[in-house]
């Protein structure tokens, strides 16, 4: 399973532990969090416990998930203000509603005019405080309905723009038309919108084809322990 290689006891995990998780992919935040808790559970003869995970990633996202127990879980909101940092691949020349892989590509753009110079100059411009609008495919409420259910209706609503901050984009490979990238944000930055702009920016389109969080704050995904 996972964490029982790690000594952990039942007065730690009341107090609060941070368990660090690679979410495997198409498994969703709160899946990791429900096999955690009943795991803990069933191992410590409890009845319940407080989990909670520090900032969702997406069921096609993999990679670290801050789990929080105990004590542990009234501090999920200073976790959730780390700095993340993501490794992944765009593709061009293509675009989907949901900015990624989870709904069909819906229209295609030229890209062969794509070089990597330019994918470093444009990626420059992301750098800093910016604008930004959620994908309509998120988990963002508004009138106490989650977007993608309003998405998946095929019902248009407005999502207001909200500011984060890149620390640095890297373009780390490009093998037309799939461009491997690194990404260091502040939390509320969804990677898919920067596909989206991204393609915009550089007169084409483009999708978020992979993704994985490899790091939060200090926590690092090599550290991580396997759940399945």
């Amino acid at each position: 399973m996972f964490f029982l290689e790690k000594n952990y006891n039942l007065e730690n995990i009341l107090e609060g532990e941070v368990i660090l998780i690679n979410k495997p992919y198409k498994w969703s935040s709160f899946d990791v969090v429900k096999k955690v808790r009943n795991r803990l559970c069933k191992n410590f003869n409890l009845k319940k416990i407080k989990v909670g995970h520090a900032g969702t990633l997406d069921p096609l996202a993999t990679g670290l998930l801050l789990i929080c127990t105990g004590k542990e879980t009234k501090k999920i909101s200073g976790y959730q203000d780390m700095k993340k940092t993501y490794k992944g691949t765009f593709k061009f020349g293509e675009t989907t509603p949901s900015y990624d892989l989870e709904t069909k590509v819906n229209q295609i753009y030229k890209y062969d005019h794509i070089e990597i110079n330019k994918l470093i100059e444009s990626s420059k411009n992301f750098i800093g405080k910016i604008s930004q609008k959620p994908p309509i495919f998120s988990a963002i409420k508004k009138n106490g309905k989650r977007s993608y259910e309003y998405a998946r209706e095929n019902k248009t609503i407005e999502l207001k723009d909200r500011e984060i901050k890149i620390y640095d984009f890297e373009i780390t490979k490009y093998d037309r038309p799939y461009a491997e990238f690194l990404i260091e944000c502040s939390k509320g930055t969804y990677i898919r919108s920067i596909a989206n702009d991204y393609g915009k920016s550089l007169k084409s389109g483009a999708f978020l084809y992979s993704l994985k969080r490899t790091k939060i704050g200090k926590y690092s995904l090599k550290n991580a322990l396997e759940i399945s």
